[in-house]
């Protein structure tokens, strides 16, 4: 596969975007079958900061809200009736950080993640463009971030950790001075492997932490 330059602040741009979108359509993507499970739906979304490098797009949910409160996460929700998973992904892209992204801009897809708390979720992998303006809906997002691509290439990247109430590793990655837990540390993991390394790094069997479970 193809290489991707080093991360700098010039490489957000045609190149990066052409690169990414190659290695997703050759990226042998795993579905997971619904079965008793609802189907939902993320964006990763690739944009650029007022440096010019390369980032994606990381939210901190409302304090308020009645599931996974306060946590770390990627843009995205539940897909409706009618709506398949890029539509969901879109949409809930523009409902929670105020950016709107044609079909177009959708790059490709990672593996189906499924989640403790009934859910497959889906990442659509979205090329955000340089210069958009994100605004977080304050019923749902506290803060939004643009995390440079970069970041993902620390060497303690990822974290495993056993728990007693698992067979499967727990996994987290640092970023944000934060450690951030699965779903969201397996599919940004996963990006990374797939859209900067070139590699089909699989990632549904890695663990929730337990107070994700809900």
């Amino acid at each position: 596969m193809a290489t991707v330059p080093a991360l700098s602040a010039g490489d957000f741009g045609p190149s990066l975007r052409e690169v990414a979108a190659a290695r997703l359509e050759r990226f042998p993507r795993q579905e997971e079958p619904l079965g008793e499970r609802r189907a939902a739906a993320v964006a990763v979304t690739l944009v650029d900061d007022d440096q010019g490098r390369p980032c994606f797009v990381l939210t901190r949910r409302a304090a308020r809200l009645r599931r996974h409160a306060g946590q770390w996460a990627l843009p995205g929700g539940r897909v409706d009736e009618g709506e398949d998973v890029v539509g969901a992904a879109l949409r809930e892209l523009d409902e929670e950080v105020r950016l709107v992204c044609p079909r177009s801009d959708v790059l490709g897809l990672l593996d189906d993640y499924p989640t403790r708390s009934g859910f497959v979720i889906t990442p659509v992998v979205v090329w955000g463009g340089a210069g958009a303006e994100l605004e977080g809906d304050p019923g749902e997002v506290a803060a939004v971030y643009r995390i440079p691509l970069e970041d993902l290439n620390d060497p303690e990247i990822p974290r495993l950790r056993s728990i007693p109430e698992s067979d499967r590793p727990v996994i987290s990655i640092g970023i944000a001075g934060a450690q951030i837990h699965a779903p969201t540390a397996a599919i940004l993991y996963q990006m990374r492997e797939v859209v900067l390394r070139g590699a089909a790094t699989r990632v549904a069997h890695f663990e929730q932490p337990v107070f994700a479970w809900r």
